[in-house]
């Protein structure tokens, strides 16, 4: 399983494309939001993604930042239909009120020998929260985030038995989460800016967090891989190096901040050592590990001035 980032940015910016991404495997595609528009189509083609071959979409909430792409999609899935150019279906999931406004705006602005294809070439499908579905062949659960802002869903897909991905959607992670959350293998968490450019930026007016809140809450909840995303786009050169620099103080795991277009695999983890420790020394070599991961967190929570009362 490979993550290609079709965007990396906040809802207003010119430096990056909005954040999407695409999970793909064996050509098969699962698109998470469009992005604010036709941009979508442009991005898909520079990672070198067929749009047609994109079968499975999510949209996490209403917002333009996120949900303008996707009527993109549903155009170009409605048109090559109607030309008798598109073979078999796609779906796109969401909660209610998404799929209701993708459903209502397609029909009012496509054509009606276009939006007839709705429900047809292209399926609407509505979410609740905690549903499972299959998409590519993994088993994927949405969940409500509780926004206080719009109603939003994030979602966490079983890569293996024991590894998982989840998505935050683009607003701090909560409690309510935890079930879905804890312990995942790979996290996708928003990260509005710096902790020290937070007077700037105002994250916290807007339901984001900085690099070092997204690192705290990922350190705690003992993720081992965290992709931080939905950023601001004023320094796009050096936003690799900074954010990382400032979230490795407070994450011990591997740290991803990634520019547009960039492909992250999944399976190839440091922290599995890409499965290369010999069968004999596995156990012996995972509990040094274990071990090693312990004492950078309780150096960490001590640094912060945290209880340690018990490892995490």
């Amino acid at each position: 399983m490979k993550l290609t980032m079709l965007g990396t940015g906040r809802a207003v910016v010119t430096g990056c494309y909005n954040t999407c991404f695409v999970l793909h495997e064996e050509e098969r595609y699962f698109l998470v939001d469009g992005g604010g528009g036709i941009g979508l189509l442009r991005r898909l083609k520079s990672a070198g993604i067929e749009w047609s071959r994109v079968r499975n979409m999510f949209v996490t909430h209403r917002h333009m930042d996120h949900i303008m792409g996707m009527l993109w999609m549903i155009r170009m899935i409605c048109q090559a239909a109607k030309r008798g150019e598109y073979e078999g279906e796609a779906r796109i999931y969401g909660h209610e009120e998404v799929i209701r406004i993708l459903k209502e705006v397609s029909c009012m602005l496509l054509s009606e020998q276009e939006s007839r294809f709705i429900g047809k070439a292209v399926k609407l499908i509505p979410v609740e929260d905690g549903e499972e579905q299959e998409i590519i062949g993994h088993r994927v659960r949405f969940f409500d985030i509780h926004s206080a802002k719009a109603k939003q869903f994030g979602f966490t897909m079983d890569l293996s038995e024991n590894d998982r991905l989840s998505c935050c959607g683009d607003e701090p992670y909560n409690d309510s989460e935890k079930e879905y959350v804890q312990g995942s293998r790979w996290l996708l968490h928003e990260a509005f800016c710096l902790y020290r450019d937070a007077d700037r930026f105002r994250p916290y007016e807007k339901h984001h967090s900085t690099v070092k809140d997204a690192c705290g809450r990922a350190e705690n909840l003992e993720i081992r891989n965290l992709i931080l995303y939905h950023t601001e786009d004023m320094d796009m050169a050096n936003r690799k190096r900074m954010y990382t620099e400032e979230g490795k103080q407070y994450f011990s795991g591997n740290l991803y901040v990634p520019d547009d277009l960039e492909t992250i695999d999944l399976e190839a983890d440091e922290c599995s050592h890409d499965g290369t420790q010999e069968e004999e020394n596995g156990e012996d070599d995972a509990v040094m590990e274990d071990q090693h991961v312990r004492s950078i967190r309780t150096a960490l929570r001590t640094v912060r001035g945290e209880t340690t009362g018990r490892d995490s």
